[in-house]
């Protein structure tokens, strides 16, 4: 099965929160409420300053991600 890179998620015990899912490695959940991050999984073959480029870079394409897909619904 070919999955996505991002997924959008919500839920009702948290109504004002909007998570994405990373799926590729590093597999993370992001709220875009706060941008608080939930790794899924160690990224063991980053250091830390390589990890927080991979996860900037990630993180805004988390937040387009989210946009095109609000304008999706919207259309």
């Amino acid at each position: 099965m070919e999955l996505p890179k991002f997924l959008l998620g919500d839920n009702t015990d948290f109504p004002e929160d909007v998570f994405i899912i990373h799926m590729d490695y590093p597999r993370f959940i992001i709220n875009l409420k706060d941008d608080e991050v939930e790794f899924l999984e160690e990224a063991e073959d980053l250091d830390e300053g390589e990890l927080n480029q991979v996860m900037e870079a990630l993180i805004t394409e988390a937040n387009e991600f989210y946009d095109r897909e609000v304008g999706r619904y919207e259309e």
